[in-house]
């Protein structure tokens, strides 16, 4: 870390990002519903001034080769570790999530962990042909300004998905956020910002229809989005006059199946996590649980002891592992999911309610049984804290109920034999399958959907290539 990168308390980031007194929009706390801060509500000639800045900035950018982008990347991260922990408290507060645990520290500390990845990862030219022909070798260069558009669930880690590879390859990046967690971001650009070359990472906050111009402008070369299957078609809609290229990484619905036979006990808390990290709240989290007959009991039993004693309540508070629904419209969703699995026959093991004791866009951990396919809790992504646990008896009519969604983020195939495991994997129809865990990720290791929910890869020396422009240089063969 530079001895000149500044340290800074909550109150002083907030004023480097704040919308000036009497405007802007009020950011609640998504725990406690008191004001944060007030956001600017920047307009379209603002993005299309952000727009500029980022194409002007550009070339001068990428002309620093990758050696010295790589460097600026990396103190760049360094201030991030700087700032990590007022930036994981005022991330706690916006999204909701605790400080410990799978959480707000963890986030933070991922977004350092993956723009190092980012920088130091290296994408050597490929030689397509070396003989007495024709030597031909594909090189990757920029492609321009990067219009990235993230979510509320992970906002400054997946933004840091988009920005990191970007950066890296030569390009320049205006981002939106969410509007439900704009500061968290808007404080990770402004602390990035303290080494970067001036418009080379620029933030812009709106409403939604920001995001569309900026999938649609001229000036953007490619888009990266984060978010709803529904919002996707729009993105790709939007950008069907500026032929940007895209990146998307939609809804998911994942599919776990335990086989049969399977040790209930050695799998349940990964289970849990691989379904209830951030609270429910994630795309490639597991949401939707076949187990057979010969384990189910057991493992329904298993998960609603861990579910029945997390600590659930506010962020801030260094005991909690679980926390609120980050907005009213995903509480109303959790809410309604699980009212309309019980009158459909569900079970529900425990939880099942609110919990406004806690606060009011708490919901209790929640294991619904005895549901399946046909229902909504199992036919729609819920993105909250509840799991349905659906029963099967014949192996092939589980993996063709897994694989009847129209998504396939992510999936997850559980046995006490990994072997036989990853004998079944392939059957997935999914971007990812995970043998005995769900969701981890690695900065090495690409991810991306198929069907509806999404195309493109994200990170490793694939997630560098994503975000640049392929260009084969052909030149005559040896000679002799």
């Amino acid at each position: 870390m530079s001895d000149s990168t500044p340290v800074l308390d909550e109150a002083a980031l907030l004023a480097r990002i704040e919308a000036p007194v009497g405007t802007g929009r009020e950011i609640l706390d998504a725990a406690t519903r008191e004001v944060i801060g007030r956001v600017p509500v920047q307009s379209a000639e603002e993005l299309d001034d952000a727009v500029a800045r980022a194409k002007a900035a550009q070339p001068a950018w990428e002309a620093l080769g990758h050696e010295r982008r790589s460097e600026l990347l990396l103190q760049a991260a360094d201030a991030i570790d700087a700032n990590a922990e007022v930036l994981a408290r005022l991330l706690s507060r916006e999204q909701g999530k605790p400080l410990n645990g799978p959480n707000a520290r963890f986030e933070v500390g991922a977004c350092s962990a993956w723009l190092r990845t980012n920088a130091t990862t290296v994408l050597e030219p490929e030689v397509l042909v070396d003989d007495e022909t024709l030597h031909a070798e594909l090189v990757y260069k920029a492609v321009g300004v990067v219009g990235a558009i993230s979510p509320w669930n992970w906002p400054m880690m997946i933004s840091m998905w988009q920005i990191g590879p970007s950066l890296r390859m030569g390009n320049t990046v205006v981002l939106k956020p969410s509007s439900n967690t704009p500061l968290s971001v808007l404080a990770m650009i402004s602390v990035m910002n303290d080494v970067l070359p001036a418009d080379v990472l620029i933030g812009i906050a709106g409403p939604g229809s920001i995001g569309g111009r900026l999938a649609a402008h001229p000036d953007v070369a490619k888009v990266m989005f984060t978010g709803s299957t529904e919002v996707g078609r729009k993105i790709i809609e939007s950008s069907a006059g500026n032929l940007a290229r895209l990146t998307l990484e939609l809804g998911g619905n994942d599919a776990g199946i335990v086989l049969p036979g399977t040790d209930a006990k050695a799998i349940a808390e990964d289970l849990f996590w691989g379904a209830f990290i951030n609270t429910g709240q994630t795309c490639a989290a597991l949401k939707r649980l076949y187990v057979h007959d010969s384990v189910y009991d057991e493992v329904v039993d298993a998960l609603a002891g861990i579910a029945a004693n997390v600590p659930m309540g506010n962020g801030l508070d260094e005991n909690n592992v679980l926390g609120p629904l980050q907005n009213q419209d995903q509480f109303d969703i959790v809410k309604n999911l699980v009212e309309d699995a019980k009158a459909h026959g569900g079970r529900v093991v425990t939880g099942g309610e609110a919990a406004p004791e806690l606060g009011e866009l708490f919901y209790k951990a929640t294991i619904v049984a005895d549901v399946t396919d046909g229902v909504a809790l199992v036919d729609e992504e819920q993105f909250g804290p509840v799991l349905p646990v659906i029963r099967y008896s014949d192996v092939d009519d589980a993996f063709a109920r897994a694989n009847a969604a129209e998504v396939g983020l992510g999936s997850s195939v559980w046995a006490s034999d990994p072997d036989e495991a990853r004998r079944h994997a392939l059957r997935m129809q999914a971007g990812t399958v995970w043998i005995n865990s769900h969701g981890g990720l690695h900065p090495m290791v690409p991810f991306g959907g198929t069907k509806a929910s999404g195309y493109g890869m994200e990170f490793g020396v694939e997630g560098l290539k994503s975000v640049a422009a392929p260009q084969v240089v052909s030149a005559p063969g040896r000679k002799g």
